[in-house]
């Protein structure tokens, strides 16, 4: 890989899950070694309007873990977005649909953030718009048991040919 690139992760409204989403994943390849040290992670909502503000909920779930999303704002998934896209993480297999459906051609590697878990691990990743705090955490929390496969898979993605 020339230079590092963006991951993408990508929910409904970019206000609940997709936020939490990239905050875990930038905080966990901080840990690792180049070239995932320097990979940009950003998040967008098939459905975003620009500018709202992340949920309260979601604040709260990852200031529990030590993560700070205040000030974070929705953002919608664009084709320019997608362009430095390294991969592009759904939560749900319909979030991947219609970003298959919206660009044409659609980006390479687009993936569920769960995906890399074993068998018989749930693949998606429930939307908790609207629920109390522990809705938010179950959804955290769910995010952290994906991320040491997903680093696994973006190690593979990313590794140098030779």
């Amino acid at each position: 890989m020339a230079k590092p690139g963006t991951i993408v992760t990508v929910c409904t409204a970019n206000i609940c899950r997709s936020p939490m989403a990239a905050a875990l994943l930038s905080h966990a390849l901080a840990a690792q070694p180049e070239p995932l040290r320097s990979l940009r992670v950003v998040s967008a909502g098939v459905s975003a309007r620009a500018g709202d503000p992340v949920s309260a909920n979601s604040v709260l779930a990852l200031k529990k873990v030590g993560l700070d999303l205040t000030g974070q704002r929705s953002v919608p998934l664009t084709r320019e977005l997608l362009g430095d896209a390294v991969a592009v993480l759904c939560m749900t297999e319909g979030h991947r649909a219609l970003i298959h459906l919206l660009f044409d051609p659609p980006p390479p590697h687009v993936h569920l953030f769960r995906e890399f878990l074993p068998v018989p691990a749930d693949r998606e990743v429930p939307d908790p718009y609207g629920g109390p705090l522990p809705l938010y955490e179950t959804c955290r929390d769910e995010l952290v048991e994906a991320l040491p496969s997903l680093v696994e898979f973006l190690k593979k993605l990313t590794a140098r040919p030779g």
